[in-house]
């Protein structure tokens, strides 16, 4: 029922840079933790991002210090910043509003394709 929209995938060089974006309606983006996924083919869907309303930060351990997650609150926005990019973060990227109940419900996106290559 909620329509969250990714752009800025593409296809770039090892050590380049993209930044994907993603919009969701307001509520959910106001209530609910915020974030960015990748699943490589034949891989499970984990986490590279998080950021709750609040301002909380959650990376993977592989992309610290190489990608950053921010938002824009009057524009129902959040953005993920990739520098440095490797081959291994090939993936679809999706983004995702999480609803923080035990367990959680997740919202997705349709997914946007990123392919670094050597």
């Amino acid at each position: 029922q909620v329509q969250l929209v990714e752009s800025g995938g593409g296809l770039v060089q090892t050590g380049g840079s993209l930044r994907l974006s993603c919009e969701a309606s307001g509520s959910i983006f106001r209530r609910n933790v915020m974030g960015w996924y990748r699943q490589a083919p034949g891989k499970q869907r984990d986490l590279v991002a998080a950021l709750t309303s609040g301002g909380s930060t959650n990376y993977a351990d592989s992309v610290k210090g190489r990608f950053t997650i921010s938002r824009d609150n009057a524009k129902n926005m959040i953005y993920l910043q990739m520098n440095s990019l490797k081959p291994e973060d090939t993936a679809v990227y999706y983004c995702n509003a999480q609803v923080p109940t035990i367990p959680p419900y997740n919202y997705w996106g349709r997914g946007t394709q990123v392919t670094v290559s050597s």
